[in-house]
């Protein structure tokens, strides 16, 4: 029975340690996860609202892409072509003057790639976006400090 009697005052410091320790390390990680989260003001919280909404965002540039028609490569058919009039998007007027003296290489990329592409790849709304993220990625090598946000289709025919 001794033995009984010593174990039960291991068990009442063990709660009161897990109390005093367990406790206190709760509350604390609950009070940084509230930090990190916005939920306390703070310098932090300050400094994600200021990074989160900038000044005045720049309105975005399109360039006016010349009208191409090009073949496509429909081999063993009847002759397949395409007609595309676009217009790229940038987010600087540096980026557009650069776009701009590229002009000449980017036709040459567009209309290279577009004699590639067959007529069922741009079948659809998949093969449209196909199409976008291609032409974006080939303005964007055309001059390389520009940066193309997008591609917009104000005509595209396929005859």
């Amino acid at each position: 029975m001794t033995e009984h009697a010593t174990e039960a005052p291991p068990r009442k410091n063990r709660g009161k340690l897990l109390l005093f320790i367990g406790l206190p390390l709760l509350l604390g990680a609950g009070g940084a996860g509230a930090w990190f989260a916005g939920l306390v003001p703070g310098k932090a919280a300050e400094a994600t609202a200021a990074a989160a909404s900038p000044a005045a965002p720049e309105k975005p540039i399109f360039v006016d892409m010349p009208d191409i028609v090009a073949n496509l490569n429909a081999p063993g058919r009847r002759s397949s072509y395409i007609k595309l009039r676009s217009k790229l998007e940038v987010a600087r007027a540096a980026d557009a003057r650069a776009l701009q003296e590229a002009m000449p290489r980017l036709q040459d990329l567009f209309t290279t790639y577009l004699r590639e592409v067959r007529p069922e790849e741009l079948r659809g709304s998949a093969g449209t976006y196909r199409l976008r993220e291609e032409l974006m990625a080939r303005a964007s090598l055309a001059a390389p400090p520009a940066q193309v946000t997008d591609v917009l289709f104000v005509e595209l025919l396929v005859q």
